[in-house]
């Protein structure tokens, strides 16, 4: 007898062939794994101190420029705003954490990913003993099975890696602060260095007029041959100072061109308001702005990042149903037919307790490290308070009372030894002050300087706008 359409339309010989699609159409239906995008979960985060260019990654690994790639740095004067923006676009550091914060972004899109379905063949009834000798009885069951995640998983996962993405951002903004401010202490390095290869040249100088005044004393019989030997070793000595300059200055300027991954540095010399000094601020001023400080202002995130761990740690003790449909083919009445099963695990034991605790434990110690760091900073932050308003006065003294009376002595003790008033003792005595007078001036101004900087890194902005080595253009201004 010719065989009749089923409720479904289909005949004898093909409802194999027609039940599986159907079956498998059925069962992604039920367990929803239809591909789906993973939500975009925008960062509130914004960059502190944008005024400089930072690094830019490449969309492509492929597009990544060279690890050689030269820094495109002047061959004559260098500024500090060119300095921080080579340092910016080609510190190697910084850079790596930028990569950082790609993988972070990948990571993100990998835990959105929902899982994959599984495909299972099972034959029953074969092999067996009497009547289900050999496959006569064989049934065969093809299964396609799907996890369905339950208790909001899936987007607890997305929001916890979000957060982790943006901590991502925060440590490459506090690396970014970290080499803003190493590039800042170095140029200053390389200010003084100038600055005290311009005083010992000044000394050598000095030292060659007197030099030349003693000798014209001991031709004319007014002075011992002894007072000519004493001044030559002090000129001698000055020229042995100026030599050390030399190589110090070479080396600061190796050390700031290293800040953006050059071994050799192509600038001659840089330029900076160095005498540039500036009353700071109060110290409760300061210590109101910390929380720019992105050591401390990461811990906000960090926090949101613990409590939506302890979220999710919840949501995985909800019980996941897995859905299976497919076909079973009976091959003793050569027919098919449609199965369906679901299937929930019974949290009698196991409902990730361990897992929630330990995520309510590392909420507890965030907030104690949270703690810490504000106690940290603070004390940092007053420890570079003390040395900016030492460095202040002491620049300040040196420049408006030390040195001024410094050099009043010597050029009135040089002019009476040539009236033969004072001895040379005393003219070189008065020259050792002025110069170590005018070294100490240096000194004070870069101890100044990079106090600003550590200042500016823990408050983590300018200290104060409009000043500072570059004027309009400080450091703090400018990063």
């Amino acid at each position: 007898m010719d065989s009749q359409c089923d409720v479904l339309g289909l005949e004898d010989d093909m409802s194999l062939k027609c039940l599986l699609p159907l079956g498998i159409a059925v069962t992604l239906g039920l367990t929803g794994c239809a591909p789906t995008g993973v939500e975009s979960v925008q960062s509130a985060f914004r960059p502190l101190r944008q005024n400089v260019s930072p690094y830019r990654l490449p969309l492509h690994l492929s597009d990544a420029p060279p690890v050689t790639a030269p820094a495109e740095a002047p061959n004559d004067m260098l500024t500090l705003r060119q300095a921080l923006a080579l340092a910016l676009l080609q510190n190697p550091e910084l850079s790596a954490f930028t990569w950082e914060v790609r993988a972070a972004e990948a990571r993100t899109l990998q835990v959105g990913l929902r899982p994959n379905p599984e495909l299972g063949l099972e034959v029953e009834n074969i092999a067996g003993t009497g009547a289900f000798q050999g496959g006569r009885s064989a049934e065969t069951t093809l299964r396609l099975s799907q996890v369905i995640e339950l208790g909001g998983k899936r987007a607890r996962r997305l929001h916890v890696a979000a957060l982790e993405r943006d901590l991502a951002v925060w440590d490459y903004e506090t690396k970014r602060v970290e080499v803003l401010t190493e590039v800042a202490q170095a140029f200053v390095e390389v200010l003084r260095a100038q600055e005290r290869l311009a005083a010992e040249q000044d000394l050598v100088r000095l030292a060659e007029q007197v030099l030349a005044t003693v000798a014209e004393r001991v031709n004319a019989g007014k002075a011992s041959p002894v007072e000519e030997t004493k001044a030559g070793v002090a000129l001698s000595t000055s020229r042995v100072a100026l030599e050390r300059a030399r190589r110090e200055l070479v080396a600061t300027r190796q050390r700031l061109a290293a800040t953006w991954g050059s071994s050799t540095p192509t600038f001659q010399h840089v330029e900076g308001a160095f005498e540039t000094v500036a009353a700071p601020p109060s110290a409760e001023a300061l210590a109101e702005r910390i929380l720019d400080n992105p050591d401390l202002a990461r811990w906000g995130t960090e926090l949101q990042q613990r409590q939506a761990a302890v979220d999710l740690a919840e949501a995985q003790k909800v019980p996941d149903l897995t859905a299976s449909g497919g076909v079973r083919y009976l091959n003793e009445a050569d027919t098919a037919a449609l199965v369906f099963s679901f299937a929930v695990p019974l949290p009698v034991v196991h409902r990730n307790q361990g897992a929630i605790l330990e995520a309510q434990h590392r909420l507890a110690k965030a907030t104690e490290e949270r703690r810490a760091v504000v106690v940290r900073v603070r004390a940092a932050l007053a420890t570079v308070y003390a040395a900016l308003t030492a460095a202040f006065v002491e620049a300040t003294t040196l420049r408006e009372e030390i040195i001024p009376g410094a050099r009043r002595v010597f050029e009135a003790t040089s002019e009476g030894y040539r009236q033969g008033k004072f001895s040379l003792l005393e003219v070189l005595d008065a020259q050792r002050t002025l110069f170590e007078a005018r070294a100490q001036y240096i000194e004070a101004l870069a101890h100044y300087h990079k106090a600003v900087a550590e200042a500016e890194r823990a408050i983590g902005g300018a200290l104060l706008p409009g000043t500072g080595l570059a004027g309009p253009h400080s450091p703090g201004g400018q990063r």
